[in-house]
């Protein structure tokens, strides 16, 4: 009997118009729409693979090498049961000699190589994974590009925003917009793609891991909390997101990396407000935080009197991890400073992915002529744990059987 078993690997997304608020808890509508920059998998990453068999007893579902609760209605649950009713009218009910595999159970392993629950969308690529491995499992989506998906991408952001609802953005690559929609069952609130990656090339994104724990107040309760208690987060609803999304994906279509990071780090910095107008309040950054801001901001302070033109851009998401985003050309100086003010440890090696610094690890250059050096005070190595240099990548990849999480007996791999 052939094994109906599929592996796929899906990106983290980090987005630039924050998604925060939902107007359906369990469809997870959300509030506004938002536009997110898919980041390469060759750096960060879900890796899922699912496999349907008649011999399981249960669905199952193994994160990281720990098995996981399926709660009874919970988002996996209808992630799966949407996909699998897609694969019985899209697929079986057609052609009456289909293996009848969406009435199988299903064993699911997923790893992710970056800290879950951290602020780094470790659940935006997870479902993004987990929607993809199981729609190449049911036919839904071959990864051929000679033949047509069942399921484009948008219809399965439908899936995976059920389960996170940053997780429809993953489905794509590059820049990514997840429309709000206005339909109460959420058919139109779905990603599309704004821009391949291949637009802009040159843009990077250096991750600074501030705290690689599990946050302290979950976005999903954050959320519910903002919704019902924030004033400012109606006046973003109504009057700021709408307007920033078409100028933002201008100055993407445009390459205009001025505006792109003004309203970047504008929106950055009003989802944090947001939360801390929230009764009580959330906080997600902390010193180390706002200390990298003064420093993206006095490096673009420098620049803007020199050149006219910024050259770095920061976010944050739910978290204290911080996201620059910079063209090419500036990443060596932005790491330089980076280092200089959070000193790295030697036994924790800067991956250094494009040969910036030899395979060496980068070390404090000389600040820029004009740099205010007393900004922000040099902090103890540690205080910023890590450094990702990564860039633009693209959606959702089909891997091949040595890649595979389950092994013959259908159980988890043991993994080094």
């Amino acid at each position: 009997m052939p094994v109906f078993q599929a592996t796929t690997s899906a990106p983290v997304n980090i987005a630039c118009i924050k998604y925060w608020g939902k107007r359906d808890n369990t469809l997870i509508l959300p509030t506004n729409s938002s536009l997110s920059i898919t980041l390469s998998q060759d750096h960060l990453r879900s890796t899922t693979t699912a496999r349907a068999d008649p011999i399981f007893s249960e669905t199952k579902l193994w994160l990281n090498g720990k098995e996981e609760d399926i709660k009874s209605g919970g988002r996996l649950e209808r992630c799966l049961a949407q996909l699998k009713k897609m694969r019985k009218e899209r697929i079986e009910d057609k052609n009456p000699n289909t293996p009848k595999i969406s009435e199988w159970n299903l064993h699911v392993a997923s790893y992710n190589n970056f800290p879950t629950a951290a602020g780094l969308a470790s659940s935006a690529s997870g479902f993004a994974a987990l929607t993809s491995s199981i729609a190449a499992l049911y036919g839904l989506n071959t990864f051929t590009p000679s033949e047509p998906a069942v399921a484009s991408p948008s219809e399965l952001s439908l899936v995976a925003r059920l389960g996170s609802g940053s997780a429809c953005r993953s489905l794509f690559g590059g820049f990514v917009a997840w429309e709000v929609g206005s339909s109460l069952t959420g058919e139109d609130s779905l990603a599309i793609q704004v821009a391949p990656q291949e637009h802009w090339p040159t843009m990077h994104a250096l991750i600074c891991v501030v705290n690689d724990a599990k946050k302290g107040t979950s976005s999903t309760s954050g959320m519910q909390r903002t919704v019902e208690t924030s004033a400012l987060l109606q006046h973003r609803i109504k009057d700021v997101v709408p307007a920033r999304m078409k100028a933002i994906e201008k100055a993407i279509k445009d390459k205009d990396f001025d505006s792109f990071a003004r309203i970047t780090m504008a929106d950055s910095n009003q989802f944090h407000a947001v939360a801390l107008d929230t009764a009580p309040p959330i906080f997600y950054m902390n010193d180390v935080s706002r200390s990298i801001i003064a420093l993206v901001e006095e490096l673009n302070r420098v620049s803007l009197a020199k050149t006219g033109h910024l050259v770095a851009a920061y976010t944050f998401d739910a978290g204290p991890n911080a996201v620059i985003y910079t063209e090419e050309e500036n990443v060596k100086q932005i790491i330089e400073i980076v280092v200089r003010y959070f000193p790295q440890s030697d036994t924790n090696p800067f991956p250094d992915p494009f040969k910036l610094f030899a395979g060496k690890q980068p070390k404090a250059a000389p600040l820029p002529e004009g740099f205010n050096e007393g900004v922000a005070k040099v902090w103890e190595v540690g205080s910023v744990k890590g450094l990702i240099h990564t860039r633009i990548g693209d959606g959702p990849r089909m891997r091949g059987e040595d890649e595979a999480l389950l092994g013959r007996d259908g159980m988890p791999k043991v993994l080094a």
